[in-house]
């Protein structure tokens, strides 16, 4: 038996792992997450330590290069921190964030996508509220960078916590796009950083480790593929 347990706010995707993401009206749901979402990152080129993508847990100032151009599709092309316009695979992006980092760089494009833990992330604006009171200021969503933002019907924070384990789905019908939660998300301090500045505010990280044991919102895998919107329903089953 399922239940209804909120509807979708917002949803985004992050076509460069640790670069500047885009909200999206719909978005397809794909055995890899969503379409386009973290299917390109920098790799540190002569890093063999198993992880060799940069994020802006290293260069902050990650954040604040904007992918654009392609559609639907990858994007062709990143905004730079400066407003210059750079082809996306272009040798003087890779040598800018690279000497920005002091290390060579390149980007590199994986279809199933790069991703540290799962492919779906997801949170909900009364645990985002909940965090914000926390913290003693508003904190922007984008800090968490989840796929799907959720309203739930229940206005207690953290109600997510009670969905590991089962799936929610979007919509109505045999057809419609469904998630199965899988664990809880567990934080680092990228939540720290501005997504418009790249500015720190360590308080956060701290709050969510203090008051939350480092778990805020829940990750999730493609449980049926399909189409998700802002403003549909989800239902929820055990």
């Amino acid at each position: 038996m399922s239940r209804q347990v909120g509807i979708v706010k917002a949803l985004y995707r992050y076509p460069v792992k640790s670069m500047g993401g885009e909200a999206l009206d719909e978005a397809q749901l794909g055995w890899h997450g969503v379409d386009g979402d973290r299917r390109l990152a920098l790799r540190r080129l002569g890093d063999r330590l198993g992880f060799p993508w940069l994020t802006a847990t290293k260069l902050p100032e990650l954040l604040l290069y904007k992918p654009f151009g392609g559609g639907d599709a990858l994007p062709t092309h990143v905004r730079t921190p400066a407003g210059a316009e750079l082809p996306l695979f272009g040798e003087k992006l890779a040598a800018e964030i690279g000497d920005k980092h002091g290390t060579p760089l390149e980007m590199t494009h994986l279809d199933r996508g790069i991703f540290d833990e799962a492919t779906i992330s997801a949170i909900t604006t009364t645990t985002m509220e909940q965090l914000a009171s926390l913290t003693g200021h508003a904190t922007d969503v984008r800090r968490f960078r989840p796929n799907i933002v959720i309203e739930p019907a229940d206005p207690a924070a953290y109600v997510e916590d009670a969905w590991v384990g089962g799936v929610l789905t979007f919509g109505e019908g045999d057809d419609a796009a469904a998630i199965a939660i899988t664990n809880w998300d567990e934080r680092c301090a990228m939540i720290n950083y501005d997504p418009d500045s790249a500015e720190s505010s360590p308080e956060i990280l701290k709050a969510v480790v203090q008051q939350r044991n480092n778990k805020a919102g829940v990750y999730a895998s493609v449980f049926r593929r399909g189409r998700v919107r802002v403003g549909q329903s989800i239902f929820f089953s055990a």
